[in-house]
């Protein structure tokens, strides 16, 4: 199985100027999130304005992800959707592809019940065979929490549920069975300091260096450096949060010139106001002066 720790980059996806997928600048991107520090990607996900994605979108995507940085970094498919049977049919298209691993979130809007959520995530279990499940609890946005225990109960029911991505930080901590990923930026250093797996970052889309070296701190047991590092990098936290994180993580590459900033309605590009609070927290964490085109 794939080896699902570390930075792994929640990847934006690149569109030209008619709102069409750039695969060449997804490829350019991918290649500089692992050159910079990644330890891996999650293409398609939110960050990734998956809801605007088709299928086809999705799997070329992927494709395009893995042949550029897939023999050297961990590549982590979203596929997960508040319909079982998409679900199942996405999950089986990333498997057949190559996917190292998927990433699963919880049923959304319909709000199913306990024996839904058991039922759902059966099933994409059985379409994913043996590529590893990342499950996404995100009761923020899904209304449904998975609780500590169902998230045990289903790492110790299918072999192949690995790693829950926890965006609720009230309660981040350690599972018995599960790896656990910080699902927000500002836990990141929490979570590795109770021997989380990693997390599934925004801010690494413009600073995987700065990512990658807060990791290295903790995991080799230097705690303050760790910590010293969060506390620099919360200014860029909150940044990547001034517009919706796909729009303010564009709308960052741009001003560094790395990608466009075009994204796919309902996002709307950046305001000005939201511009320049971007372009003031790249500037004070030294971001814009590493040269056009480059990532720190």
């Amino acid at each position: 199985m794939a080896e699902i720790r570390g930075v792994l980059t929640a990847m934006v996806t690149p569109f030209d100027a008619d709102g069409a997928i750039d695969l060449d600048a997804a490829r350019r991107l991918a290649r500089q999130l692992i050159d910079g520090g990644s330890h891996g990607l999650v293409v398609s996900g939110t960050t990734g304005e998956s809801p605007t994605l088709s299928d086809d979108e999705k799997v070329r995507l992927l494709d395009a992800v893995l042949d550029e940085v897939g023999d050297r970094a961990t590549v982590i498919a979203g596929t997960g959707s508040n319909d079982t049977a998409h679900t199942v049919g996405l999950t089986r298209k990333a498997r057949d592809v190559g996917a190292h691993a998927v990433l699963v979130v919880t049923p959304y809007y319909n709000k199913p019940n306990e024996a839904g959520l058991r039922g759902h995530f059966a099933a994409a279990s059985e379409a994913a065979g043996e590529t590893p499940i990342v499950l996404y609890n995100i009761p923020s946005r899904c209304v449904i929490n998975l609780g500590p225990e169902l998230l045990g109960d289903l790492a110790a029911t299918h072999d192949n549920i690995v790693a829950v991505k926890q965006a609720n930080n009230d309660e981040l901590g350690p599972i018995d069975g599960l790896q656990i990923l910080a699902g927000n930026d500002d836990v990141f250093a929490r979570t590795l300091g109770f021997g989380g797996a990693g997390g599934i970052l925004v801010a690494s889309n413009v600073a995987p260096r700065r990512l990658r070296d807060l990791y290295d701190a903790a995991a080799t047991g230097d705690d303050t450096g760790a910590a010293e590092l969060d506390q620099q990098l919360k200014p860029l936290y909150r940044a990547m949060s001034v517009a919706p994180p796909a729009v303010s993580v564009k709308a960052a590459l741009e001003l560094l010139g790395v990608v466009s900033a075009h994204v796919r309605l309902p996002m709307a590009p950046a305001s000005e106001d939201e511009r320049e609070a971007i372009r003031r927290a790249l500037t004070e964490q030294g971001l814009l002066t590493s040269g056009a085109g480059n990532l720190a």
